[in-house]
């Protein structure tokens, strides 16, 4: 955040720090706990635009500011280990992975309709386009024809969706993942065009439906449109095409009105030989799949609703029960049934039908099984100054060509001019000083590539360079890498499923695979922490008003107070909202608890077996919910058992071993008054030096239990019995407890051991 950190920003931050403060305690772990900076890109560039400023000095200035706010967090980061993604010693490898993809193959250049952001005045990946909106400012994105560095991160489409069976991640961005990746199996299938030598080559989940195709229609960017337009329907089919362009992607595909322009032109299904008419249509996108699709009105809906609209014959090829709809009122999708009109199927089973049906298109050479992805290449420049230089020399003889990895980092250099052009150029095209250069091969005159890479760059692969920050002569050690790689945890908000999580998994495999690291995933474990809101669920910004700082807090409230309120706001993967009363409880709380320890600390109290029952049932408890990431209730699980000490306080005191044992379970919560109290107990290390407390479970059992008593079923009385007592024993108990209430003929005494006891009786 350019203005600093509010304090939704604090929640993750202090979720990592418990974690790692716990794990410090628990065993012998070595905690990696790093902090760094991704700040190349638009958010860092569009901030320094609206400042007035050059994108370097904000950079600066924000850091700054960003990590005096922090350290007040009291996080146990390895600042030795900080990493910046805009220095040139870090950058150096980020140019070098992108050197090594483009040697690979995996970095490739390709002229095609991009997303462009007008008011980003760049163009944006997939990933970043939201609900046809620009993920960073918002406004409606556009299609632009650019030429444009792509990543082949399709070639990773298997793996990336087969290995998240691995990870211990939510469901929730599993599935996000498995449905950005989008994989189906289905056929490609050839269908001629009349009378020319042209082919349509469409993908299709349903190749047993093929049959009942009666029409195909095209993207209106499909290559071969203009071609296969007759003279006559070309008015109306050019007039479509230009309309098309001014819609996103996901207006396109919203839209409930189906719009069309039939061509002219005819495809011949290539099993029964019948003639379909070729029309286009916005709701075909030319990035998915083959760019044209072939029509089953009978059974998808969209198809349905565009040959209603159009008066296109409607065949139906799967019966539900056997018997053909005379007069089908809607689409019917699913696949049980039995094969209609489908010549030599029918009365195949739909099902097996769908199976086989691929391999019989291949066979009779009509086409071939295809296994196809929603996942699209990564669109990797972007028109701006702030970003890495792609390290790319584009020579008229040699084409383009890597910078050497000897002159690696290529710098950016230093403008006072850095805004957007809008024209599809970067500013850096109009610096002669950095664009003319030699060619490394044939050393004639070439022009420097002059797109910047994305804010993803860096953040694809941070996570590998903390442990080896100060590496000037690779990316990462080997032994480093083996020793505390992959990262273990990793704390993070949803937001970014399909964006730095998926990259991160991307570059991580590839780089497994070039040799430079020996595993292929990132993050081992993912938790997904919500957000903190505002009033009534707002999303916290400045532009809303409803930022809360929390430096305030920090001064009338304390650190450790803020740190437990981030905590017990509400479940950690949640979003909560800001209720700034809530920090007067926990500080309230903090005030009580610093009361019970000074008050018991100087005192020789002798530890009782209900005192040690209680420590160990709060070790057991509180630790079960901080190992299960439930830490808002161990806030308020601290809050239950300072309330029992308080009280044992007041009738006898407290042992120094109980004390001793809840400083350190409150210690990864609120580390600076544990230290105090720690010392205050007589101790010289820090706790974070002791060893995280074990409960017993001989020590955690009852010696006595409440149970009750009722006659007929109805709750008459209760009595307190040792665990050990028989049953005689207990209903002896129960019987002196009733008295006189206990009359009539006993006709049975029931003992339930430890809940209950009940007497059946008759007047």
């Amino acid at each position: 955040s350019g203005s600093g950190l509010h304090v939704g920003h604090w929640r993750g931050y202090v979720m990592s720090d418990v974690w790692c403060r716990y794990m410090m305690m628990n065993g012998n772990h070595y905690v990696i706990h790093p902090m760094g900076w991704d700040a190349f890109g638009l958010p860092a560039e569009n901030y320094a635009i609206k400042m007035g400023i050059h994108p370097s000095i904000s950079t600066a200035e924000n850091i700054r500011n960003i990590k005096r706010q922090i350290k007040q967090i009291g996080a146990i980061y390895d600042w030795d280990m900080e990493l910046n993604t805009t220095d040139p010693k870090f950058f150096k490898w980020t140019q070098w992975i992108f050197v090594q993809m483009f040697k690979k193959g995996l970095a490739y250049q390709k002229e095609m309709p991009i997303n462009w952001c007008p008011s980003c005045k760049t163009g944006l990946a997939n990933e970043e386009v939201v609900d046809g909106k620009c993920e960073r400012c918002g406004s409606e994105v556009t299609k632009k024809n650019l030429k444009q560095w792509m990543l082949k991160i399709t070639a990773y489409a298997d793996r990336l969706l087969d290995d998240l069976d691995k990870l211990d991640w939510p469901e929730k961005v599993k599935k996000m993942q498995t449905d950005w990746i989008g994989r189906s199996y289905g056929a490609e299938v050839d269908f001629a065009v009349d009378g020319t030598d042209e082919k349509v080559t469409v993908f299709t989940t349903r190749p047993d439906t093929l049959y009942g195709a009666t029409f195909l229609v095209l993207a209106p960017e499909y290559p071969s449109v203009e071609k296969l337009t007759k003279p006559e329907q070309a008015e109306a089919v050019n007039g479509y095409v230009a309309a098309a362009k001014n819609k996103s992607n996901v207006d396109r595909m919203q839209d409930k009105e189906k719009h069309g322009a039939f061509t002219g032109s005819y495809a011949v299904n290539p099993l029964n030989g019948k003639k379909l008419p070729i029309w286009i249509s916005d709701y075909v996108l030319a990035d998915h799949g083959t760019g044209a699709i072939m029509c089953v009105p009978a059974h998808d809906s969209r198809d349905f609703d565009f040959a209603k609209k159009f008066g296109l014959p409607i065949i139906q090829v799967i019966a539900k029960d056997g018997k053909e709809v005379s007069d089908l009122q809607e689409a019917y999708t699913e696949t049980e049934g039995v094969m209609i009109h489908s010549g030599e199927w029918d009365g195949m089973d739909a099902k097996k039908c769908k199976e086989e049906a691929p391999a019989v298109i291949e066979q009779r050479g009509l086409g071939r099984k295809k296994v196809n992805y929603k996942l699209r290449d990564w669109v990797f420049s972007r028109q701006r100054y702030w970003g890495e230089p792609i390290p790319i020399v584009h020579c008229k003889v040699c084409g383009a060509v890597a910078v050497p990895e000897e002159e690696l980092p290529l710098l950016l250099p230093d403008v006072e001019k850095y805004e957007p052009t809008g024209t599809g150029e970067s500013p850096l095209a109009a610096i002669e000083s950095f664009v003319n250069c030699k060619c490394p091969k044939c050393g004639r005159d070439a022009k420097r590539e002059t797109n910047t890479m994305p804010q993803w760059a860096g953040s694809s692969w941070y996570f590998l360079r903390y442990v080896d920050v100060h590496n000037d002569k690779e990316l990462v050690s080997r032994e480093k890498a083996d020793r505390y790689l992959p990262v273990d945890m990793y704390i993070g908000g949803v937001e970014h499923a399909v964006l730095h999580l998926l990259y991160s998994r991307f570059w991580t495999k590839f780089l497994y695979d070039i040799g430079v690291i020996g595993f292929d995933e990132p993050f081992l474990k993912l938790f997904n922490q919500g957000m903190i809101t505002g009033k009534n669920g707002i999303k916290m910004s400045k532009s809303k008003g409803n930022v809360v700082s929390p430096d305030d807090l920090i001064r009338d409230y304390g650190c450790d107070a803020l740190r437990l309120y981030e905590m017990f706001v509400g479940p950690p993967e949640l979003d909560s909202e800001w209720d700034e009363r809530g920090i007067d409880g926990v500080y309230r709380f903090l005030t009580r608890f610093w009361r019970l320890v000074c008050e018991n600390c100087s005192k020789d109290v002798p530890e009782t077996r209900q005192l040690l029952r209680i420590r160990h049932q709060m070790v057991y408890t509180l630790t079960e919910r901080l190992k299960s990431f439930s830490l808002n209730t161990v806030v308020s699980g601290f809050m239950e058992y300072t309330n029992k000490l308080l009280d044992l306080s007041t009738k006898g005191g407290v042992d120094h071993e109980t004390l001793k044992v809840f400083v350190q379970l409150l210690a990864p919560f609120a580390p600076h008054i544990s230290e105090e109290l720690w010392q205050r107990l007589g101790e010289k290390e820090s706790v974070f030096h002791s060893e995280w407390p074990v409960a017993s479970e001989e020590a955690m059992k009852e010696e006595e239990v409440e149970i009750v008593v009722q006659v007929n079923g109805k709750r008459k009385a209760t009595i307190l019995i040792s665990v050990e007592d028989t049953k005689d024993l207990v209903l002896a108990k129960a019987r002196e407890a009733l008295g006189e209430r206990l009359t009539g003929n006993l006709v049975k005494e029931i003992y339930v051991p430890g809940r209950i006891v009940n007497f059946v009786v008759k007047p």
